[in-house]
């Protein structure tokens, strides 16, 4: 049976499966909508991860990730626009519904984050006409501010949509609710997206409490402290009806069970708590 509204971004399962086997996984549990990343694409080769998408009509709900804007040279930045723009042509190449874009963090050394941040909007303006061309939208994912240093000096959902309004057509956002369920503003904020139709993505895990790894200790859905179905209420109202996306990276837990047990608890917890 099919679970409808539901889709798993494939690093929950990086560990157990390549591409063509988490799709596997995925649909002999009556899972029809994925998000890869680029590395899991690379593996396999972009035409025949295109060809397994197209074979077994999934919806791509977003393709991770360009971005990483920022650098300390012109070269640098560049290099960045450059591999954001190919990565926009495999988001095309698999029919996604967005590329996910993370900022980027501090170039090595600095401790300008308003350079950086001027950095990720010229970044984005630059590669937005190709984006466009290729009709594939972009959306910003706004990164927890324990990431601003190395990861994304786009911390806040406001910061996010500040970006889209300067930026036009195109461009939207991708909302986290690892990242963002904290900041006070974040309602008005998920309505004001929803008022100019620029929600992309919704993508949800759970924040543990206590959080033993920053980067590798999300929790599964129902285990942590995030209000789930009221966030979800909250994009609902805004007018995103897309799947939610399971987004769990778990060195110390998830990684290390077996991927079906992995993903029959997401169908669990989506049906049972989101």
């Amino acid at each position: 049976m099919s679970v409808k509204g539901l889709s798993i971004n494939l690093a929950t399962v990086r560990q157990q499966f390549g591409f063509a086997a988490a799709v596997d996984a995925c649909l002999a549990q009556g899972i029809t909508a994925i998000s890869p990343w680029r590395d899991q694409v690379e593996a396999i080769g972009l035409s025949e991860a295109a060809r397994i998408v197209k074979a077994n009509s999934l919806q791509v709900t977003g393709h991770c990730r360009g971005g990483m804007f920022p650098a300390n040279d012109k070269g640098g930045r560049d290099a960045a626009i450059d591999d954001s723009k190919r990565a926009i042509d495999e988001a095309a190449a698999l029919g996604a519904d967005c590329l996910v874009m993370v900022a980027g963090g501090l170039p090595a050394g600095s401790k300008d984050i308003a350079a950086a941040r001027a950095m990720v909007a010229d970044g984005l303006a630059a590669i937005l006409p190709h984006a466009r061309a290729c009709h594939m939208p972009v959306a910003i994912e706004p990164l927890h501010p324990m990431y601003a240093g190395d990861r994304a000096c786009v911390n806040t959902l406001e910061q996010a949509l500040d970006l889209c309004d300067a930026l036009g057509a195109g461009v939207g956002v991708a909302i986290d609710v690892y990242h963002t369920w904290w900041d006070p503003k974040i309602r008005p904020q998920i309505a004001r997206a929803g008022r100019n139709k620029q929600i992309l993505a919704h993508h949800i895990c759970d924040w543990l409490v206590p959080t033993r790894d920053l980067l590798l200790d999300r929790g599964m859905m129902g285990d942590g402290v995030i209000d789930l179905k009221r966030f979800r209420g909250d994009i609902e109202d805004a007018g995103f009806h897309g799947p939610q996306e399971v987004e769990i990276f778990s060195s110390e837990n998830w990684w290390k069970r077996p991927g079906a047990e992995v993903l029959a608890t997401c169908i669990e917890r989506f049906r049972t708590i989101c």
